[in-house]
């Protein structure tokens, strides 16, 4: 039986061995082989010896979805450091506190794009910010790099500097690379508090991405438009090591433009689209879809947030992709924890979040709260022993802090968060499941409900709708929906219509900006 490789350096020469000049990467005029990549990779790395990278150091990346993300995530593993991916919605002050917490021995990050320079940012932010290495990707085509300097190095100038360590040294230090060693730290979203940076280990990080695969089905043959950010899990673990693991083509899509995505699936033909159910949703209601042939979709993967049975049902039937299934998991357990299968009916899809997989155990606690336990429950969160403590008891159980229940197949549904639960009249109100009931109401698009104060009730709930364009749903078709299928203390009080709500990174809605704006 063969042995799988248990750090991403020695899979990445597992996939040059196996798929050898199959396309590895596809952006736009950029294509890359996997001996290619794993040249590039072993370049940039050599770059980051040379410029005093040891193992165990921390490298950061503050960029968008391009082929350079892939490559210097996977050059940092190879030099032995562990990746801290930024996300590209901080402000430059948040993207500090990460850098100086994880105390970064280099970072990667974009040239001017999308009309900020985070360059610029960061030295106005802590012009005395302590990094030794800067390297600075492009991101548009026509944007000029800064001029190199001692911290500052131009992407392009990383094969010069490579040149200064010998292949032997690169090569030794990629097999130097344990499988207990850190691969990432993945900062949580910090929703519900100041973030918090998840160690996890080689080993968990492609025992979880194998786990995903065996469900998403994924092969050497799909092509993988990659909308979800890298910085995300989404993007990193079940898009980038998927794909490496695999040997499916990464296809990047820097920021997600509708036609745009139409248009890649058309011309690259696209077998496989994954991120939360909005990117689905857009693109079934989008004006121009018919001129577009999107038949060569084959899977999706979704999760992340309330998931309507129509859309499961639209998605097999209007999109006709074959395999369509929604996962659940979180950045304390590397990124994953539950998955349907390809086979599971759009019920199951829609209102369940599949079993337990890569070896992980599921219960349901106190209150109701998700338990999680296995090999793949993160090491711990960074410098921080307390929390750590509190997240994972004695007996190894992470408690996620959201809730939920098992049925009889041993299958999770997600029904909250538990600090999402709002109380109105002494009874508990799970907003996922108000939001389920909205999303079957014909014009809304997308919804949320919080809990607001209220004098009598303590609580009620107020319901944010996006419509769908054309709609002229009311407050009062929302509220008389509501009430068909809800208990009366279930039914939103509120109403309020908006253009958009206000989405992490990942996927999942801000309530907590909801409420700071209600309060």
């Amino acid at each position: 039986m063969t042995t799988l490789s248990q750090t991403t350096p020695r899979a990445l020469h597992d996939a040059a061995r196996a798929y050898g000049d199959a396309p590895a990467v596809h952006d736009g005029e950029v294509q890359l082989s996997w001996t290619q990549l794993l040249d590039q990779v072993q370049q940039v790395a050599g770059a980051l010896i040379a410029r005093g990278v040891q193992r165990g150091d921390r490298i950061s990346i503050w960029a968008p979805n391009t082929y350079h993300w892939i490559v210097a995530a996977l050059a940092s593993h190879y030099a032995g450091a562990a990746l801290v991916p930024l996300n590209t919605r901080y402000v430059a002050d948040e993207a500090v506190d990460v850098l100086e917490r994880v105390r970064a021995k280099a970072l990667f990050i974009s040239g001017p794009f999308l009309g900020r320079d985070r360059l610029a940012e960061l030295r106005t932010a802590a012009p005395d910010l302590n990094i030794e290495t800067i390297i600075v990707v492009p991101a548009e085509a026509d944007a000029a790099l800064p001029e190199a300097t001692d911290t500052v190095v131009p992407w392009p100038d990383l094969a010069r500097i490579a040149e200064q360590t010998p292949a032997a040294e690169v090569l030794a230090r990629g097999e130097s690379v344990d499988s207990e060693d850190i691969s990432d730290i993945l900062f949580t979203s910090g929703t519900t508090g100041r973030s918090k940076g998840t160690l996890v280990a080689h080993r968990q990080a492609l025992s979880v991405v194998r786990a995903w695969v065996a469900c998403s089905t994924l092969n050497s043959d799909d092509r993988y438009l990659v909308i979800p950010p890298f910085f995300h899990n989404f993007g990193y673990k079940a898009a980038m090591l998927a794909c490496l693991v695999t040997g499916a083509t990464i296809v990047p899509q820097a920021s997600f433009d509708v036609p745009q995505a139409m248009r890649m699936v058309h011309e690259l033909q696209i077998t496989v689209l994954t991120g939360p159910p909005t990117i689905y949703q857009t693109i079934l209601d989008h004006p121009a879809r018919a001129e577009f042939d999107l038949s060569s979709l084959r899977v999706a993967v979704t999760g992340a947030a309330t998931v309507p049975v129509v859309l499961i049902e639209r998605m097999r039937g209007e999109l006709e992709f074959d395999v369509v299934v929604t996962a659940y998991g979180l950045s304390e357990s590397a990124g994953f924890g539950t998955m349907c299968l390809p086979d599971d009916d759009a019920q199951t899809v829609a209102n369940t979040s599949g079993g337990p997989i890569a070896e992980f155990e599921v219960r349901i606690g106190e209150h109701g709260e998700v338990l999680l336990r296995g090999p793949n429950v993160m090491l711990g969160y960074l410098d921080d022993p307390e929390n750590t403590a509190r997240t994972i008891d004695s007996d190894g159980w992470l408690h996620t802090g959201d809730v939920g229940v098992l049925d009889e197949r041993g299958y999770l549904k997600i029904t909250d968060r538990l600090k999402d639960l709002y109380i109105s009249g002494g009874f508990n109100v799970y907003p996922a499941e108000v939001e389920q009931t909205l999303a079957r109401l014909d014009g809304v698009a997308d919804s949320a409900v919080i809990g607001a104060p209220d004098e009598r009730m303590g609580e009620v709930g107020k319901a944010f709708i996006v419509r769908r364009p054309g709609s002229t749903l009311t407050a009062e078709d929302v509220v008389a929906h509501a009430k068909q299928t809800l208990a009366n203390f279930k039914v939103p009080r509120y109403v309020e219509f908006r253009d958009e709500l206000p989405y992490s990174a990942a996927g999942k809605v801000l309530k907590r900006q909801l409420r700071e704006e209600n309060s």
